[in-house]
């Protein structure tokens, strides 16, 4: 099946491989630099993510591919579709907020007594003005308090960004090779091949 690629592998040498072995290199860097360069422009560590549960449906769906930014100074409204993840959590979470809440912190120095209340002390935010949020599945019948593992808000600092679009289904390549992951290493793996082996 491989035979005439193999031949003309043997007969382009060692050179003719690292050769392709960099062109291969280069393709994976320069998409990582594109990855990395999107989500400085939009000022979010994952500007694409994809929907893994049905807990937004029927807003999203398992497999939608989701576009984020997160503007600096961004204000979150109740209705507003946020990407958050929790300290310690492995997979961001695509929910709504339902309520929001601004607070201030007094500065150490402050003559300001106002009380802080042990649901926000638990945050532990710097001193100056803040927004916390409280988020839901629009499929789900409660609240996120459970998901939040011992906070009782979120705030910017757990806010990967805001939901600015989406394209249906086009996600579930990524469920697939990660519930299947021999389907991931034999398609990296077939990459890498063709890579190495092609002529141009």
């Amino acid at each position: 099946m491989f035979s005439d690629e193999l031949k003309a592998f043997r007969r382009l040498g060692f050179r003719h491989f690292l050769l392709q072995i960099l062109n291969f290199a280069s393709v994976i860097a320069s998409g990582l630099m594109l990855w990395k360069g999107l989500g400085l422009f939009l000022n979010t560590e994952s500007p694409i993510v994809v929907v893994l549960s049905g807990s937004m449906e029927p807003a999203f769906y398992r497999g939608d591919l989701l576009f984020l930014t997160n503007p600096s100074g961004e204000r979150y409204h109740t209705g507003d579709i946020t990407v958050y993840k929790i300290p310690g959590a492995d997979i961001p979470i695509v929910h709504r907020v339902m309520e929001t809440r601004d607070v201030f912190i007094p500065f150490e120095n402050s003559t300001e007594k106002r009380v802080i209340n042990n649901r926000v002390a638990k945050l532990k935010l710097p001193p100056g003005e803040h927004q916390l949020m409280l988020t839901k599945g629009d499929n789900n019948h409660v609240d996120d308090l459970d998901l939040y593992q011992g906070l009782e808000w979120l705030d910017q600092r757990h806010i990967i960004g805001k939901v600015r679009g989406f394209l249906p289904y086009i996600g579930y390549v990524t469920i697939a090779m990660n519930d299947f992951p021999q389907l991931k290493y034999a398609l990296l793996g077939g990459l890498g091949l063709l890579a190495v082996i092609q002529r141009e």
